[in-house]
């Protein structure tokens, strides 16, 4: 079964903003050379999760993994992304298309954020 990983970000205005995000995506296709690694944008910036989903299915994958890259479970994450997510699901009823925690609710990440805040008062 073809997978794929859509890192799901806002979005801004300036371009720059979506460097560390797409140098996130570079990192995880690298680790996982097998799995469709793209990102997608909420708003301001494209593509869209609806385009990069029928990318995705378009190119053989069955099970969508939709990585929230936001800090916390704010209102994006509990209420737009459930009815995308949703939208999808219709319109791709073969596709099997899950999402998990945003990455800022994982303890690894809070640990790595902690480490680095703790690092800039000894540099």
């Amino acid at each position: 079964m073809q997978q794929s990983l859509i890192l799901f970000a806002h979005g801004a205005r300036d371009p720059a903003w979506a460097a560390p995000f797409e140098r996130l995506r570079a990192l995880t296709r690298a680790a996982m050379p097998t799995v469709g690694v793209e990102l997608a944008f909420l708003e301001l910036m494209q593509p869209d999760l609806p385009s990069v989903v029928a990318q995705q299915v378009a190119a053989g994958s069955r099970r969508v993994t939709v990585i929230p890259v936001f800090l916390g479970q704010g209102g994006h994450v509990r209420r737009d992304l459930p009815q995308l997510l949703e939208q999808l699901r219709q319109a791709h009823p073969e596709v099997e298309i899950r999402t998990v925690p945003a990455v800022g609710e994982d303890e690894a990440v809070l640990q790595a954020i902690a480490a680095y805040c703790i690092g800039t008062l000894q540099s």
